[in-house]
């Protein structure tokens, strides 16, 4: 077995280009949808819970305390544009694209035309159910930036098996 195999990290995938988390820290493709954390640009202790469903463009915004975005209303607000910029620089257009199943006939896909594309379709406001375990996530992921470098195996991510042997 090589070493990836026997080791219990996981495989990340490099970002397609570098990106700032000031606006955008968390950002995510995931059970169906585009989903992220998008800073408030008014109040630094506001974030915005965002998601973009797969196939049908159903939108929800929501704070991190489940109140609703007062820009999402019929249509994608400025936190959901963000989070498509920020998931196109992270994952790269043609792949948001793909996991969206948003078809860019004739143009190369980029953020500005994958919102527009989404947004023709006038897509339904979706409801706001996926907020918390985004949020859980996006939570979880800052408590790793806070512990100490260390070599030895978190106890957490052990339930990876070491081998391909399932117990």
């Amino acid at each position: 077995m090589t070493v990836w195999e026997t080791s219990s990290v996981a495989r990340v995938v490099p970002p397609a280009r570098p990106r700032k988390l000031a606006k955008v820290p968390f950002v995510e493709l995931a059970d169906g949808r585009l989903q992220g954390v998008v800073s408030s640009g008014s109040d630094i202790g506001r974030v915005y819970v965002s998601s973009i469903a797969a196939g049908t463009y159903a939108f929800a915004c929501s704070t991190n305390n489940n109140r609703p975005c007062g820009g999402a209303r019929g249509s994608f607000c400025n936190h959901i544009r963000a989070l498509v910029g920020e998931a196109v620089l992270q994952y790269g257009a043609e792949r948001v694209a793909r996991y969206l199943k948003a078809e860019t006939p004739g143009q190369e896909p980029d953020a500005s035309t994958l919102v527009s594309v989404m947004t023709a379709t006038r897509p339904a406001q979706g409801d706001t159910s996926a907020a918390a375990p985004v949020f859980s996530r996006f939570l979880r992921h800052l408590a790793y930036l806070e512990r100490e470098p260390v070599t030895v195996p978190l106890p957490e991510m052990q339930w990876f098996p070491p081998t391909r042997a399932v117990a």
